[in-house]
């Protein structure tokens, strides 16, 4: 009851789709490696939840390098920029040590998904996607991708259920157990909406809330 409305709104996508993806949707045990392409707000929750389970190595990758610091925060303990490495799939195998257990894609790019599901371990590596492609886009990889035991998945609202696990996610935010407010970077009144959708686009918010 004493959740603040202008906090906990953000449970309705963002910090359920993201943190419910690695605990619900790909069940990350402790000690995993995990890769997070897209550090915006729903892979910044990817990385909230992997520290959560005690995921080993948290590796994002983004082309926005503003995006490390708070990446950090959140528990994130390698960063990428995918401008700054030759081949990018080759770089993340390297730094799992043959591959990451589980990789998330969080952007909506199909080539990103692409990578994401290459850089994962042969035999058990496992690729969830979460963010949303163009309508009409399509994913490929060579068949060897997945006869090689790799797995591509889906995740919708990171896989909750809104009856019973979005209260529980209110509650670990009352208890201190995730973290909400750093994410809500912008707060503006309903006539500045559009101010809203140019922050986000510019990539300078991860969150903003609309109070009317």
């Amino acid at each position: 009851e004493d959740a603040p409305f202008d906090k906990v709104c953000y449970i309705g996508c963002g910090v359920t789709t993201g943190v419910g993806a690695v605990l619900f949707t790909a069940k990350v045990e402790a000690g995993a490696n995990v890769v997070v392409f897209g550090l915006g707000g729903i892979g910044l929750n990817v990385i909230q939840g992997a520290k959560m389970v005690g995921a080993n190595k948290i590796i994002g990758v983004d082309i926005n390098p503003a995006r490390e610091a708070m990446a950090r925060r959140f528990g994130m303990t390698d960063f990428v920029n995918p401008k700054e490495v030759p081949n990018l799939v080759d770089h993340l195998v390297q730094m799992t040590d043959g591959g990451a257990d589980y990789s998330f894609e969080c952007v909506g790019n199909t080539s990103l998904m692409r990578q994401a599901l290459e850089c994962t371990h042969k035999g058990w590596g496992r690729s969830i996607i979460i963010g949303v492609a163009p309508a009409g886009a399509e994913i490929s990889t060579r068949p060897f991708q997945l006869v090689t035991g790799r797995k591509w998945e889906g995740s919708a609202f990171g896989g909750a259920r809104g009856r019973t696990d979005v209260p529980k996610l209110v509650d670990w935010y009352m208890d201190g157990k995730l973290q909400i407010d750093e994410l809500i970077t912008h707060k503006l009144p309903l006539a500045r909406i559009n101010e809203a959708f140019d922050l986000m686009h510019a990539g300078e918010s991860i969150r903003t809330v609309i109070e009317f």
